[in-house]
């Protein structure tokens, strides 16, 4: 059916149980995921474990806004690692790379800076970029309209029908995870119903972010199913109809051909 765009099968939490995991989203039908590397060592963790899974799960590597504040004056120095670990393949994507003005990370001109060195990374290496937004999205829109050589995805995708606007005349994708299903959402949902299926995206955003009727527990791959049933309904879909959309979507940005 639809691919799990974004999951972090290495954090802590899948310590015990990531290849069950894995196990359990074939089983419900999923057909791969997207394990996303937030610092070049996790990147490597997840290079590991799509080696394990070839065809099922592909990987990403990053400096998220987290992994960039804590590198605080080594971020040159991590860069040029990140640039060394994408150099040697088995990415499909720069990221999660973004703005986060949510928590008191670096300054956000710092962040701004840092973003936009990943950003010109991705686009010399022709691969797709996986953008982290929260509270940010002015800025964000703004950046990215400056980055035409660009392409990729607005993951978690928690904003209105005026922030999903602005991404898609930039010619990005949304992803939409469990926050589709929560009941105070309606904003989410009726952004989410404006966008053309060709620009849909499912996740999960695991560990994070269970859908109803699982929130407050772990999230896993196999839980993007409720997400794309919910998303489904507001584009008065079949569900293994935009099952296959959304599953092409991904293929096609991520080239997982």
């Amino acid at each position: 059916m639809t691919l799990d765009t974004h999951c972090h099968l290495t954090h802590h939490r899948f310590a015990d149980d990531a290849d069950d995991a894995v196990t359990r989203a074939r089983d419900a039908g999923l057909s791969g995921c997207i394990s996303i590397g937030t610092g070049v060592e996790d990147a490597k963790r997840c290079l590991e474990l799509s080696r394990r899974n070839p065809g099922f799960i592909h990987c990403t590597a990053g400096l998220d806004p987290f992994t960039a504040n804590d590198a605080g004056p080594r971020f040159a120095d991590e860069l040029a690692a990140l640039r060394d670990c994408l150099a040697g393949g088995g990415f499909c994507a720069v990221g999660e790379v973004g703005l986060d003005y949510h928590y008191d990370l670096q300054p956000r001109r710092v962040q701004a800076e840092q973003l936009e060195l990943q950003l010109e990374l991705a686009a010399d290496l022709d691969l797709p970029v996986v953008i982290h937004v929260r509270e940010a999205h002015e800025d964000m829109a703004t950046l990215l309209g400056q980055h035409p050589r660009n392409r990729g995805v607005i993951h978690s995708f928690t904003a209105g029908p005026a922030e999903a606007e602005r991404y898609l005349e930039l010619g990005w994708h949304l992803a939409f995870n469990g926050v589709l299903t929560f009941k105070n959402a309606d904003e989410v949902r009726e952004a989410a119903g404006r966008v053309p299926k060709d620009r849909l995206l499912v996740e999960t955003d695991s560990p994070y972010l269970a859908p109803t009727p699982h929130r407050g527990k772990r999230c896993e791959p196999a839980l993007v199913l409720h997400t794309l049933e919910r998303l489904a309904s507001l584009h008065g879909l079949p569900v293994e109809q935009l099952g296959a959309i959304t599953a092409e979507n991904a293929r096609r940005l991520f080239d997982l051909r």
